[in-house]
């Protein structure tokens, strides 16, 4: 180790409430030149225009950007005599943020690599591994220890000499594939007695998760205790990636994180622009009273890895947008300190405006709904990636405006099902048998479901079971298992409200993978029997509508449940026909059974959160409606013609504001219902009703 200098002395101990406190982050992400260039007063002066109050800063682990005494703790090729990290610190201190560290121990450069072989990670063979995107550079594995002792100092460093308020590291887990080294070939082998599995998914597979697990929860334990013994209220967060927080056991989560971090930069592809709002739910429906924050990169989010560049402004508000709107607060990042392209700033400054000028209303109100959508964590273990089924569901939902949280497979119980009034199976196929009794006792004490496809048909280890574990609610029995079929219809049976708005027509596109039950509830649609979808001329029904595909039962307790025996959100996500998604929200309507809490009327799409407090509701409407709303990136979004905005009350004079035009207008209360028209609204408004002081 190098000689130590004197060292500075130690801010004094963090807040205790900063987690809470720190709504807008700014982070700067340093590429190893930036020290000879960079310019402090820019990101100083854009904190402020932002209103951030909070800020996540390179420091160390691949690149040190402060003058580190830690031999092989590799410093800046260009940090000279200079002190970028500390600059930052200092200015984000004098604006009164918050501070996190940000460290990154995947690799290391070739000198520390020839002098610590045992910190690598290693091939089936034993050979070192090399960086995939930049040779000289080698690969860390995260059982070693470079992470458990190496990295452990780096982390004291920073928090003894900068007074931060927290360490958040990116790629902590080192070599994301199994790693050979020595130091995790005896820790598997002490602690389980085999050998590390061949490949993913060979004999010892199952070992190697729970043992993998068991070691980076522990890992994440000893950095918290290095902060923490340091400044007690400073905290270790780590990254979560793109993963949510349902990723995580509770046991490991829980006592550590102080807040989630949330790494889903933006969308690409086809991803919807609601995705943003949907980590906050999907991390809420895990944690409750967790924060959130999602990070948002003002580059496009690309397999092609275009960082240093900048997205269209309107994409990145959007998405950061929906992002707070749901409770995943705003964070955004820049990589690499130069700004050759500007024209990111000023989107970033208006998103952050937006959320400051809603921040005061939001904060003291929890985001509530009367539907739930399940989150079935298992589900992925029978089809990895196959988020369809949720997609779909959830797309119908946000056209329909209905407001809905998550709640997760893990905190399946009656207390958590609580406050919600319906909870949507979208295809939550693997449920044990204790959580189907969790559901049934919901329904039997007046709680509604709507339930899809193979929801319940296996057991939680993947074992399919011989009927629906949930049939006697649904009102099924399975006759037939799944299979694929082409020119799939489903027909209009009797008068039900589950037929309104199909005027015109007797029968629908069905699903393209369906199951065959039999029905003791009431059936309002039926399956047509296979025809032929070649030649044109054979294409005709011989047979009548037979086999039920809408099943709809009511309980005497006063719940009703849906069953769609077909890949209904599967099917609307893929071919995105209008007849699904009406389909979709009429059984959610229905199912309810009763007149929403909120409801939204108006043209356009729009995302709608439902904040409520003791004494009023802020209910926020992000509008989607844009010409790449299904495909990004955005150019613009057009304002919402007007809207009207239905909230049931008590028995009180009330007061409303429109938050972001920051005007008061006058309500229509009818019947215990408030109603405000939103004359028009750009990317948000937040309409909130008062009857606290009223």
């Amino acid at each position: 180790m190098h000689t130590e200098p004197e060292q500075q002395a130690p801010a004094a101990d963090s807040d205790p409430d900063w987690p809470l406190a720190a709504t807008r982050w700014a982070q700067i992400t340093l590429a190893e030149d930036d020290p000879a260039h960079f310019d402090a007063d820019f990101w100083l002066q854009l904190m402020r225009d932002s209103k951030s109050n909070a800020t996540c800063i390179s420091a160390g682990g691949y690149v040190a950007y402060y003058p580190t005494r830690l031999e092989y703790h590799h410093r800046s090729k260009y940090l000279g005599d200079t002190d970028p990290f500390g600059t930052l610190v200092e200015g984000a201190r004098s604006l009164g943020m918050s501070v996190m560290a940000r460290v990154d121990p995947h690799a290391i450069h070739a000198d520390a690599a020839e002098a610590h072989p045992e910190w690598l990670a290693r091939d089936r063979d034993g050979n070192p591994i090399e960086h995939w995107a930049y040779p000289g550079i080698w690969l860390t594995c995260a059982f070693t220890s470079y992470h458990r002792e190496f990295i452990t100092e780096v982390i004291r460093e920073i928090v003894r000499d900068y007074g931060v308020d927290a360490v958040f590291a990116n790629r902590w887990e080192g070599y994301y594939g199994i790693s050979y080294s020595e130091a995790a070939r005896k820790s598997f082998r002490d602690e389980t007695g085999l050998e590390l599995p061949a490949a993913e998914y060979a004999e010892g597979w199952p070992e190697y998760v729970a043992w993998r697990h068991r070691g980076l929860g522990e890992l994440v334990g000893i950095w918290d205790q290095a902060v923490r013994d340091l400044r007690p209220h400073a905290r270790f967060v780590p990254n979560l990636g793109a993963l949510a927080a349902r990723d995580l056991a509770r046991d490991l989560a829980e006592p550590l994180a102080p807040l989630f971090i949330i790494d889903k930069q933006g969308r690409h592809g086809i991803e919807a622009p609601w995705a943003a709002g949907r980590n906050g739910k999907r991390n809420r429906g895990v944690f409750p009273d967790r924060p959130v924050r999602l990070i948002t990169s003002v580059g496009p989010e690309h397999q092609y890895r275009w960082k240093d560049s900048v997205a269209p402004g309107e994409e990145v508000k959007t998405w950061i947008v929906d992002g707070f709107a749901h409770g995943a607060l705003p964070w955004f990042t820049k990589f690499n300190a130069s700004v050759p392209d500007h024209r990111w700033v000023q989107p970033i400054v208006d998103a952050f405006n937006l959320h400051a000028t809603v921040e005061p209303v939001l904060r003291d109100l929890r985001i509530t709904a009367e539907v739930a959508l399940l989150d079935p964590t298992r589900t992925g273990q029978l089809h990895a990636g196959d988020h369809d089924h949720e997609d779909g569901f959830y797309q119908a939902l946000v056209e329909a405006r209905v407001p809905f949280e998550f709640v997760s497979d893990q905190l399946l119980s009656a207390e958590r099902l609580s406050p919600f009034k319906l909870v949507v199976l979208a295809n939550a196929e693997q449920l044990s048998d204790e959580q189907c009794a969790v559901l049934r006792e919901y329904v039997a004490q007046g709680g509604s479901l709507v339930a899809s496809y193979q929801s319940s048909l296996y057991d939680e280890h993947g074992q399919a079971r011989a009927d629906f574990g949930l049939g006697d609610v649904l009102g099924v029995r399975l006759s037939e298992p799944s299979r694929a079929v082409k020119n799939n219809y489903i027909a209009l049976m009797d008068e039900h409200p589950l037929n309104a708005g199909f005027e015109g027509t007797t029968r629908i596109i069905g699903g393209t993978n369906i199951l065959g039950v039999e029905a003791t509830g009431v059936v309002p649609w039926r399956f047509f029997p296979d025809f032929p979808d070649l030649p044109m001329e054979e294409v005709y029904a011989r047979e009548a509508p037979d086999r039920p595909a809408v099943i709809c039962t009511e309980n005497a307790n006063g719940g009703r449940t849906v069953y769609f025996p077909f890949n209904l959100g599967a099917i609307f996500w893929e071919a995105l026909q209008s007849d699904h998604g009406r389909l979709i929200a009429n059984a959610v309507g229905w199912a309810l059974g009763k007149a929403p809490e909120v409801t939204v009327e108006g043209a356009g799409l729009v995302d709608v959160a439902v904040h409520r407090g003791d004494s009023g509701v802020a209910v926020a409407l992000v509008n989607l409606t844009n010409p790449m709303a299904m495909r990004g990136p955005i150019r613009e979004t057009l304002p919402l013609p007007p809207q009207r905005v239905s909230i049931a009350v008590p028995d009180r004079p009330v007061k409303v504001r429109l938050l972001v035009a920051g005007v008061d207008v006058e309500p229509t209360v009818v019947d215990g219902r408030a109603e405000i028209v939103i004359p028009t609204a750009g990317l948000l408004e937040v309409v909130h009703v008062d009857w606290g002081e009223a």
